[in-house]
């Protein structure tokens, strides 16, 4: 084979494995960007807890909490349907021991009810025996999303001496939902919503 030929063939196989090599990172930069573009399509959902704060007041412990609720489009639908949400808040305080268990000295939970009015085209919340309608979803998000200086133990409960620590936790507590709801949603990331967060009261 003469020279000048083998020399030729040599570049163009070099040619074209650059050539596929460009192509393969092309690919690659275009399926990125597939992602990315889905990624940014995909709704935010979940609990944020932007504020947490403990503190003793009148002998028993008090907490202040703030969450940012981002529902899902499944929860946000079921709302539109009729469906209430309950979402829970829950505060368990502890007293650590090193020879057994820790002790939990109290406990305290809220639930809040929130539901969609279609006759009035407004949003219900139930905290206890007391309801009161919002305009919107936002405005009724807002109610449920935080609490100032709930006492979460009592004096008697709390010795001044000693240490203690608060498990916190607020969810969307499937539990409470319709039973054909509940059967479906082990599967379901859309409906597990929820925050914890560990406190320490010196």
């Amino acid at each position: 084979m003469p020279m000048g030929f083998e020399w030729m063939s040599g570049l163009a196989g070099r040619g074209l494995m650059h050539t596929a090599a460009a192509c393969v990172r092309g690919l690659l930069l275009a399926m990125w960007l597939g992602l990315l573009a889905s990624a940014a399509g995909v709704r935010a959902q979940g609990i944020e807890l932007p504020q947490l704060s403990l503190s003793r007041q009148e002998g028993g412990l008090t907490l202040d909490f703030e969450v940012k609720l981002a529902l899902s489009r499944a929860t946000e639908d079921a709302l539109q349907r009729g469906v209430p949400l309950y979402f829970t808040a829950s505060a368990q305080v502890f007293h650590p021991r090193w020879y057994w268990r820790d002790e939990r000295v109290a406990r305290a939970t809220r639930t809040w009810r929130i539901s969609y009015q279609p006759l009035t085209s407004s949003w219900r919340v139930s905290f206890g025996a007391l309801s009161q309608n919002y305009p919107s979803a936002e405005a009724a998000l807002a109610m449920i999303s935080r609490a100032t200086r709930w006492r979460i133990a009592e004096p008697e409960q709390i010795d001044p001496s000693e240490r203690y620590y608060v498990e916190f936790s607020y969810r969307l507590d499937s539990s409470m939902l319709p039973r054909p709801l509940q059967l479906d949603l082990a599967v379901q990331s859309d409906w597990r919503l929820s925050v914890e967060r560990t406190l320490k009261l010196d």
